[in-house]
């Protein structure tokens, strides 16, 4: 640390004489002078009357040690330099004043004053040069910065200095000739520290001093090696205290002292939770945490789509932006809470089925359509649980149904699918063409492809109702379909896979392996995955048509399958659920253990972090996609385990439709509404 001195006014007079050595200059050598003061320092300091009232010189009695003032200032007599020290501190001060300083200025009386600032508690210390060559130093009250943002607006940080030289010790160490930032003034400009800490009750040694002087004439070299040495000497209790006094000291807020857009860099590798607990930090954190870039990633990586009525920015505070990224992000995240451990409301129960069995469930926005072999589909909101529209006009049941915005298709025994208007309740178009129960279909822009059990596919037009193309080639009943708009992936009775061009309504592949029935697809556009009677599901490479991976690990019939992604999720009728990754054929998960279901599993959903499955138990469970723990009961009906079945289940964000009954008329046939969304502030 070095004390300067700030150069006055032009023409101003100069206090103190030129000494021998100084050039003709009225510097003071720094070190010197304070070197005396540091041997004053165990003494009390006591606060000015006044502030900013300066010290005037002849008050201390030079030569009889630090006898207080009026204005509870000490002189300070200077001890005696050779002039070959003053003339090599001369030429560092002239380098240092080139610089520029912030530290020291020449009073009204043309007497040396130093001022010290620390940033943390904004006290500030100064040194006046007295007439006589004392030196006076006065405690100065706390004063508020006039501003605490800095030339680019932001915000400064307790570690960022105004300017060079700035950083000074609140008591006053001893100065040195170099104008590197001793340990000391990092000690003593920490944020926090009223005062410099001192070890209590003990009087310092009497060669202590000569001790600090020969170490501070070392070279850096030399005061390394000393200090090696003087390390290994130590024991770990000092040891332990100088790790305690030390490392406080070099904990900076980097973050604030980066660039805007690298702060915004190194933040976006914090998970959100963490992201939370920074913005909780300071007030500048706070306005990066609050970027609204920054939270769209963090959406986007957790899929969350924003809603439309969030796309305006709101204003938090004065001078708080809240970002509609982050408020999307949170709302999922109190709805997934809600999924997981939030009370339980009493479900919307929807009945008009009587006692006939929902064979098929559509859940789209707030619109549920429900299918029953009672030859009828009903559409419900799912905000009001009112059955909004009755679809009538099959003369045999319904057993299979897609659905897009307003427009609905079925399927049914009858032999014909039917295009309706879910908003009139109208039949647009009634397709003819299969010859037995349309069993399967799957629907594609303005395209539907049926599967029927006369183990042929159609594929039609549902705005003008027109058959397109005829698929054929299976010799036994079409399970199972999906068409991405370019091909058709179809599953049947005949144990095989077919991949079809609609176009030119050939098979170009016939995937074979599986031993039993075809039961459930799935088809991404790259890989097909089937499940099959023979307990097997197999991943096939749609191009080449040959099978990647064969996944053992069920018992019996897989019943229904999810795929997104990479991530597969199984259903299988011995009770349990399991989870793949189909690029590597693993299991990464199996969905059992004490609170698995006790029977068959009917339905299956998942999402980015949990899995819902239903059963012929009667309940409908909720697992951790990623653990493959049980989470909870969603559903437990009373009549589960005597008949009471939940056939169908479909979820969307906020929402779970279940479809139950039962085989024996214990449990009435009725849609349950969960709804698990949370109130918008």
């Amino acid at each position: 640390m070095t004390c300067r001195r700030r150069p006055g006014p032009e023409g101003a007079p100069r206090a103190n004489p030129a000494q021998p050595g100084d050039s003709g200059d009225s510097r003071v050598p720094a070190a010197q002078a304070v070197a005396e003061e540091e041997e004053e320092d165990e003494e009390e300091e006591e606060e000015a009357p006044g502030p900013w009232e300066s010290e005037r010189p002849g008050k201390g009695s030079p030569g009889s040690g630090a006898e207080p003032d009026a204005s509870g200032g000490r002189g300070v007599q200077e001890p005696p330099s050779s002039a070959g020290e003053q003339e090599e501190e001369e030429e560092e001060e002239e380098e240092e004043e080139e610089e520029g300083s912030c530290c020291s200025e020449e009073g009204e009386d043309s007497s040396n004053v130093y001022l010290y600032y620390t940033l943390g508690e904004r006290w500030i210390d100064y040194l006046q040069r007295t007439g006589d060559r004392g030196l006076l130093r006065h405690l100065r009250p706390k004063m508020k910065r006039k501003s605490e943002n800095g030339p680019d607006g932001r915000a400064l940080s307790p570690g960022k200095k105004l300017c060079k030289g700035s950083e000074y010790g609140r008591t006053l160490g001893p100065c040195t000739p170099s104008p590197t930032t001793t340990f000391g003034d990092l000690r003593n400009a920490k944020a926090g520290q009223a005062r410099r800490r001192r070890i209590p009750s003990v009087a310092p040694p009497p060669e202590l001093q000569d001790w600090l002087r020969t170490f501070q004439r070392w070279s850096g070299p030399e005061k390394l090696l000393a200090l090696d040495e003087l390390i290994d000497r130590c024991e770990p209790a000092q040891i332990k205290y100088m790790m305690q006094v030390i490392e406080p000291q070099f904990q900076r807020d980097f973050i604030s002292l980066l660039p805007k857009e690298l702060a915004l860099y190194v933040l976006s590798f914090l998970e959100p939770r963490d992201l939370l607990r920074a913005a909780q930090t300071c007030r500048y954190w706070r306005v990066l945490a609050e970027d609204n870039l920054l939270w769209r990633e963090k959406c986007r990586e957790e899929g969350i789509e924003e809603p439309l009525h969030l796309r305006k920015r709101r204003l938090l505070s004065p001078g708080f932006m809240y970002s509609p990224w982050k408020f999307a992000f949170l709302r999922q995240h109190r709805i997934d809470m809600n999924w997981r451990s939030g009370e339980l409301r009493p479900p919307k129960v929807l009945k008009g089925h009587d006692d006939h069995v929902i064979t098929c469930l559509q859940f789209c926005g707030n619109r549920i359509v429900s299918g029953s072999d009672d030859n009828t589909l009903k559409v419900w909101s799912a905000v009001t649980g009112e059955c909004v529209q009755t679809l009538v006009g099959h003369t045999g049941g319904v057993w299979s149904s897609q659905m897009r915005d307003s427009i609905v298709i079925s399927g049914s025994t009858d032999r014909t699918l039917k295009v309706w208007n879910a908003d009139s309740g109208e039949c647009v178009h009634t397709l003819y063409g299969h010859t037995s129960t349309v069993r399967c279909m799957h629907l594609h822009g303005n395209r539907v492809v049926s599967g029927s059990r006369d183990a042929t596919l159609r594929l039609w037009d549902i705005e003008t109702g027109q058959c397109l193309h005829v698929l054929m080639g299976h010799v036994a009943a079409v399970r199972c379909v999906q068409y991405d708009g370019n091909k058709v992936v179809s599953g049947a009775y005949d144990y095989t896979v077919k991949v079809w061009d609609p176009e030119s309504e050939s098979c170009t592949h016939t995937l074979q392996g599986h031993t039993n029935r075809v039961y459930s697809l799935q088809f991404d556009g790259t890989h097909i995955v089937s499940g099959s009677l023979d307990t097997s599901i197999r991943v096939w490479d749609v191009e080449s048509g040959n099978c990647l991976h064969t996944l053992m690990g069920h018992q019996s019939l897989t019943s229904g399958m999810e795929l997104r992604d990479n991530i597969l999720v199984s259903g299988n009728a011995d009770s349990t659920v399991k989870i793949w990754d189909i690029k590597t054929g693993q299991c990464l998960q199996t969905l059992q253990g004490p609170s698995k279901h006790q029977s068959a599993v009917t339905c299956l959903q998942f999402s980015s972090k949990f899995v819902v499955t239903s059963s012929d138990d009667g309940t409908v469970k909720l697992w951790d996609l990623k653990t493959g723990e049980f989470v909870r009961n969603l559903v437990a009906l009373e009549s589960g385990g005597s008949g009471g079945v939940v056939w169908r289940i479909r979820a969307s964000n906020t929402k779970l439709v279940c479809a139950v009954g039962s085989r024996n008329g214990t449990e009435e046939t009725k849609l349950l509404v969960l709804d698990f969304d949370v109130d918008l502030k």
